[in-house]
């Protein structure tokens, strides 16, 4: 009876509240003699945090045609934008500003969905041995991280240099397909020292210093342990795998809006997927040195830390995952 009672209250709760918004919305307007998506363009900052309203304003709305303008194709926008001026009753020549706000708050929005049509068409295409656009790419791979060295044969223990688990890579891309090995030698090529260096620190790894402080939380058992311990190192690959993963649940969950609202200027690509993940990629390397686990089998326990972290810093609507691709002057007169 009770679940009854508190289902009940939750019901007309839910009613309640949108009636009365839906009533607010209507004397705000008249009022101010704006529309919802006038005042939030002209009251927010192009970004995140300005797409992210435009998008719940649009999503809720009664009206199919402004419900549907999230889903339309790229090439229909300019179309839709001019079927919303209609249906607001509002001047374009006096208010030519607004189309031009609305067009890049779109244009961000179905870019998100259609890129996360792409990220999942990637990961579910499974590596393929016989096809040689990916093998062409595997190899790629090795001679972007180990150009010294070249790979005496496609199947070899040489991969595991590389931070793969056996002689044939292949089976590791089962999880994240395709998907793993574009952001693995994207990543390899575009940022080559830095995957070059991450590579060599995670096959030889570093301790970070312990202070005094950590030094004096550490039980008997743990300092002896510690002492005679090597700092941990993981698998290049397999961990690159790991974090295509996480970047890719981000994405799906919609997590990745804030970034992708604040640094892509109209819709975001691929490349700034792949942006992401090499951001972190060097993000989680210095997060497992941080964290200086006791061993491998820790590695879960530090990337759901990682993951925590991640999302936290998400929850900022002025978030950039990593600023030297954001596009904020791109984004002023928007």
């Amino acid at each position: 009876m009770k679940h009854f009672l508190r289902m009940l209250v939750q019901v007309c709760l839910y009613f309640y509240c949108k009636c009365l918004w839906r009533c607010l919305k209507f004397v705000v307007r008249k009022l101010t003699g704006r529309c919802e998506l006038q005042r939030i363009c002209y009251s927010t900052k192009p970004g995140a945090g300005r797409t992210m309203k435009i998008e719940s304003s649009l999503r809720s709305s009664k009206n199919k045609l402004l419900q549907n303008s999230v889903s339309v194709h790229p090439d229909a926008i300019e179309k839709t934008i001019d079927a919303i001026m209609e249906l607001k009753r509002i001047n374009p020549d006096v208010n030519p500003q607004l189309g031009v706000s609305l067009q890049a708050c779109l244009l961000q929005i179905v870019g998100y969905r259609n890129l996360i049509a792409e990220v999942e068409k990637l990961r579910r295409e499974p590596y393929d041995s016989e096809d040689p656009q990916h093998e062409e790419m595997l190899l790629k791979l090795w001679k972007c991280l180990k150009p010294d060295f070249p790979l005496e044969a496609r199947i070899s223990k040489q991969w595991c240099e590389i931070g793969f688990q056996g002689d044939d890579p292949k089976t590791d891309f089962r999880g994240m397909g395709l998907l793993g090995l574009y952001n693995l030698l994207y990543f390899a090529e575009c940022d080559a020292a830095a995957a070059q260096q991450i590579l060599s620190d995670s096959l030889q790894p570093k301790y970070r210093e312990v202070t005094k402080e950590e030094l004096s939380k550490f039980s008997k058992a743990e300092w002896e342990k510690k002492k005679f311990d090597k700092a941990i190192g993981y698998s290049f690959a397999i961990v690159g795998i790991n974090i295509t993963d996480l970047a890719y649940n981000l994405l799906v969950s919609g997590a990745l809006k804030t970034h992708f609202y604040n640094v892509a200027p109209e819709a975001p690509t691929l490349s700034h997927f792949q942006q992401t993940f090499c951001y972190l990629m060097h993000e989680f390397h210095k997060f497992w040195i941080e964290e200086d686990p006791l061993d491998i089998m820790e590695f879960n326990r530090v990337r759901e830390k990682f993951h925590k972290r991640i999302l936290k810093q998400l929850q900022n609507p002025n978030m950039a995952l990593c600023p030297h691709f954001a596009a904020s002057e791109s984004l002023i007169n928007l």
